[in-house]
C-alpha cells in the first residue's frame, strides 16, 4: 500500500480497532485460479498471535479455499471510514484557488500464512464468535444454539474455514492531516453537515489536533 509517511498509522491498538468496526473485508488471493477477492466477515483474535489471528469461513463451492490451501499468497483489506473532500470546504480556496478535491478515508491490509481447516469444532467455535460480536450488543440477540442443531451442523457442511496469522500489518488513516489547520476545520465543519460522517469528523479532529466543538 503506497504509504506517505503523515498518512501512516502504526498503532497496532488503532489498527485493529478498526478490524473489528469494520469487519466486513476483502480477502484477496493471488493463486491457481489467478486474482481473486471475496467480501467476507472476519473475526479477529487480538491475542492468538502478536499482530492478531484472523478467522473466516468460505462456501465449500468458493474456489478461493483451494487456492489458498495450495499456498496461494493472502490479503485481507479492512475499509473504514471514507468521504469525499470538496475543496470549498478549504479556506485555502478563498486565499489562493490552488485546491483540488479528494478523498479521505482510513484503511487496514493485513497479511500473513493462511491455513484451511475443516474440522467441525473450529467451524462452530468460529461461527459462534462471529455471531457474539455482532449479537452483543442487541437487546435479545440472536445465538447459534437457537437454531436446530441438525439445521447448524448440514449449514456447516457447506463452508470451510479459513486462519491467517497476521505477519504484517499496514494502517493508512489519510483524513487531511497534510492540509493547514483551517482546512482541516473546515474539512470538520463541512462534513458535519452531511448524514452518517460522525467517524470521520472524529478522525479529522483527532488525528488533526482539532479540539471539537
Amino acid at each position: 500500500m503506497y504509504q506517505p509517511p503523515h498518512f501512516r498509522e502504526d498503532d497496532l491498538d488503532a489498527q485493529q480497532a478498526l478490524i473489528r468496526a469494520h469487519p466486513l473485508g476483502l480477502l484477496v488471493t493471488a493463486g491457481a485460479s489467478g486474482l481473486m477477492a471475496n467480501s467476507v466477515p472476519f473475526h479477529l483474535d487480538p491475542a492468538a498471535s502478536a499482530n492478531g489471528t484472523l478467522r473466516l469461513h468460505l462456501a465449500k463451492a468458493n474456489p478461493q479455499w483451494r487456492d489458498i490451501q495450495s499456498g496461494a499468497n493472502v490479503l485481507a483489506v479492512f475499509q473504514g471510514a471514507d468521504a469525499y473532500i470538496t475543496p470549498s470546504w478549504y479556506e485555502t480556496k478563498q486565499a489562493t484557488g490552488k485546491v483540488v478535491p479528494t478523498w479521505n478515508y482510513a484503511m487496514v491490509q493485513a497479511s500473513g500464512a493462511a491455513r484451511v481447516i475443516d474440522d467441525a469444532d473450529w467451524l462452530l467455535a468460529q461461527i459462534n464468535a462471529l455471531t457474539a460480536q455482532h449479537e452483543g450488543l442487541r437487546e435479545k440477540p440472536w445465538a447459534v444454539q437457537d437454531a436446530p442443531a441438525d439445521f447448524i451442523r448440514a449449514q456447516m457442511k457447506g463452508i470451510i474455514g479459513i486462519e491467517i496469522e497476521i505477519a504484517s500489518i499496514e494502517g493508512k488513516w489519510k483524513v487531511s492531516q497534510n492540509r493547514p489547520a483551517p482546512d482541516r476545520e473546515g474539512v470538520a465543519t463541512g462534513l458535519a453537515e452531511l448524514p452518517d460522517q460522525t467517524e470521520m469528523i472524529d478522525l479529522v479532529r483527532r488525528y488533526g489536533g482539532l479540539t471539537k466543538t
